[in-house]
């Protein structure tokens, strides 16, 4: 007689009818599994922070003799073949509460007001709170706004740009595709005391930030300490794109797709800036050099500017900027891809106003990337050589002081020595950094080598193609 609680195979009316009963059960599992996370979604809006996805499609059962998806043994079942989730499942993603507060809420009233209603308030019903809140928030951004430009007449040096001119301390720009080391660039880089840059609270509120950014410290409690996508940590005063200041001011971004990610993109043009009609441009052009007068109000100091997007403005920038210099970093794009659709999925999930449903995300990622390095490649042969340089993630990543070395003295930006001591003790600070282990199935594979092929070899990664 056997002792213990009994096994799934026991309620089979027939010894060959354990396995059938072991994939039901299985099955079950998941769907249990698929109901927890869809209720977790629901209460705390918010991308699940279990790895199993929201939906998962049931398992597969393989022949009793084993099959492809059968790669161990169930050990809490007597069936044999049944298929297993991913042994190295897709890292979870870091919570988001709902008291952590979104882009769209650093807008003025105006710019959420014509974003909402040019998508005819097509927000999810668990994303009015949300949205009712923005809307709060962005009248007293408008309010704050007022009382800083006011301000700005009255102390122009302090609340205005005054004389702080971003042309008499010409920018740096990291250029390079999402999820290719950008951010750990420019955190290496503003180690350096003798460069600026703008926080995520500036690029947050940039129609105030000059009046109010003292409050920061009171804010941090609204932060996670993590990013949402991968373990780069967060907070009001760390480097931030300024492409989000551009979205709050209402001057034009592809960013703008995330507050509605089932809607078809009215922004694309502002990726590369090309289709844009004169005014358009002027716009842009106009709001970039607003806040940077700002940032170098309060900084003034030579600006380390980092934005993915601005990859694709090489001309547009030298118009505005004509001694800027550029620092371009590469990465494997086999890395690259997957890494850019999680970030997608988890920008989507967390600041949109509806439910991301990520149609066509892949087919984006790849078209993007193809729009971006053909306008990067057009743009390249006008910047002089002394205004450029590029540089492997994988080089910086492993010999981080000597690449930087090699940068500094590329593009004459000062003594290296100087900020050694400060790098050193930064990438201390960062030894146990783990990044996420993303995997690509041979069929996918071949998909981003067949579209981006042709700069997987200009970047010396022709071995993966």
């Amino acid at each position: 007689m056997k002792k213990g609680l009994p096994t799934r195979g026991d309620f089979a009316l027939f010894p060959n009818q354990a396995k059938d009963y072991d994939a039901a059960y299985r099955r079950l599992n998941w769907s249990l599994l698929a109901f927890r996370n869809a209720s977790r979604h629901l209460l705390m809006s918010d991308l699940a922070t279990s790895p199993v996805p929201a939906n998962p499609s049931p398992p597969s059962t393989a022949t009793a003799g084993g099959g492809p998806h059968s790669s161990r043994s169930d050990s809490r079942a007597g069936a044999k073949g049944t298929s297993l989730p991913p042994a190295n499942p897709e890292p979870a993603f870091h919570p988001y509460p709902l008291w952590c507060p979104r882009f769209w809420h650093g807008m003025t009233l105006g710019v959420w007001l014509r974003l909402i209603f040019r998508h005819g308030l097509r927000i999810h019903w668990q994303r009015w709170p949300m949205a009712v809140a923005i809307t709060i928030l962005a009248a007293i951004n408008s309010l704050l706004g007022g009382m800083q430009w006011l301000l700005g007449l009255i102390w122009p040096r302090v609340f205005a740009d005054g004389a702080a001119d971003p042309h008499a301390h010409e920018p740096i720009f990291i250029l390079g595709h999402w999820r290719s080391g950008t951010t750990h660039l420019h955190e290496l880089l503003v180690q350096d005391k003798r460069f600026g840059y703008p926080t995520t609270y500036e690029c947050f509120a940039p129609a105030h930030f000059l009046l109010t950014e003292w409050a920061t410290p009171l804010l941090k409690i609204f932060l996670p300490k993590k990013r949402p996508m991968d373990n780069m940590a967060a907070g009001w005063d760390h480097p931030q794109e300024d492409e989000f200041a551009l979205c709050n001011l209402g001057v034009g971004s592809p960013y703008i797709q995330m507050a509605f990610p089932n809607e078809p993109s009215y922004a694309e043009d502002f990726l590369d800036l090309r289709g844009l009609t004169p005014a358009q441009l002027a716009g842009w052009k106009g709001g970039l050099v607003w806040f940077l007068r700002r940032v170098a109000t309060k900084q003034r100091k030579p600006l380390v500017l980092k934005s993915p997007p601005h990859t694709a403005r090489m001309r547009t920038l030298l118009e505005l900027f004509p001694r800027a210099k550029f620092i371009h970093i590469v990465r494997d794009p086999l890395a690259v891809f997957p890494s850019t659709v999680r970030l997608w999925k988890s920008l989507a999930g967390i600041q949109g106003l509806q439910i991301a449903r990520n149609e066509g995300l892949e087919e984006s990622i790849l078209a993007n990337f193809t729009r971006m390095y053909a306008a990067f490649d057009a743009d390249r042969t006008l910047v002089p050589a002394a205004q450029f340089y590029e540089v492997k993630y994988e080089d910086l990543v492993a010999n981080p002081l000597a690449t930087l070395e090699t940068l500094y003295r590329e593009l004459q930006l000062g003594d290296f020595a100087a900020v050694r001591p400060a790098v050193a003790a930064y990438l201390e600070t960062q030894k146990d950094y783990k990044t996420n282990q993303l995997q690509t199935s041979p069929e996918l594979r071949e998909k981003i080598t067949t579209a981006w092929g042709e700069w997987m070899k200009k970047f010396g990664y022709a071995s993966e193609c």
